[in-house]
């Protein structure tokens, strides 16, 4: 996958621009997951998120990237599936863990989310890999301060993970967003504290710790997009759009 790795600090105005697409995303996202229940299929959740894009003059940067193009707009991956799922005939079953991932793309800019949820009762080891994925991605978004650095954001979400017993995968990163779904840096989520690129106001990253309950190993469905753990174990996604600020970090996909 080619990325786009120069790095583009964002002025208030652009910041403002991510911040209604990142509104938006999030109101796709919290359209699907009002379905997350037996019997729906992951094209319900992908025809609710379109809804809403629709609704609000947005597109998602998902569809048609790549090669082979992705032919959805959000990506739906369940239980083993980590990331890239593609939305189609599958329901959802009492006990499944289920990762959504979408992106907006509005007046010129994209904000980009993911959330991972339970359908119905599910076991405890997914309970307490949603909780820590999601505590990991909460332990980067504090690091986005001005003066630190793209490792200590790295370090943090892996000294989460790898300290409750689950694992971060090594291939699949967090990014830059603004005028492209995927800029400059790249923000693996393991990482040393203290290296990599100062963070400055301005710059907008999309944070999103990939967690694995039994091996940071990967692999690729026969479909070209769907990664899979490699030992068959959960997994879970949890994804926010930064902004760096001269105080606090912004998130800009919530309400």
């Amino acid at each position: 996958m080619s990325w786009a790795r120069q790095v583009h600090l964002k002025q208030p105005a652009e910041i403002a621009l991510m911040r209604e697409a990142g509104r938006i995303n999030n109101q796709a996202l919290a359209a699907t997951r009002e379905l997350l229940q037996p019997g729906v299929t992951t094209a319900d959740l992908n025809a609710a998120a379109e809804e809403v894009l629709k609704k609000h003059g947005a597109v998602s940067p998902f569809k048609g990237y790549g090669h082979p193009p992705f032919p959805t707009s959000i990506t739906v991956s369940i239980n083993e599936q980590l990331v890239h799922g593609i939305p189609g005939k599958r329901k959802l079953k009492e006990g499944d863990l289920v990762s959504v991932d979408c992106g907006t793309f509005v007046d010129g800019y994209v904000a980009d989310s993911a959330y991972s949820a339970g359908v119905g009762e599910i076991s405890s080891i997914g309970k307490k890999l949603l909780e820590v994925t999601e505590g990991a991605l909460a332990a980067g978004i504090a690091q986005m301060r001005p003066g630190k650095r793209t490792g200590d954001v790295s370090f943090a979400i892996q000294q989460f993970v790898e300290s409750r017993g689950f694992f971060v995968t090594r291939v699949y990163t967090g990014h830059g967003v603004g005028r492209q779904m995927h800029e400059g840096p790249e923000l693996p989520n393991y990482g040393v504290a203290g290296h990599g690129m100062e963070l400055r106001p301005g710059l907008v990253i999309a944070i999103e710790p990939m967690v694995l309950a039994g091996t940071p190993e990967t692999r690729v469905l026969s479909d070209q997009w769907t990664v899979v753990s490699a030992d068959g174990s959960l997994t879970a996604h949890f994804e926010h759009s930064i902004a760096v600020t001269e105080g606090d970090p912004l998130i800009l996909t919530v309400p």
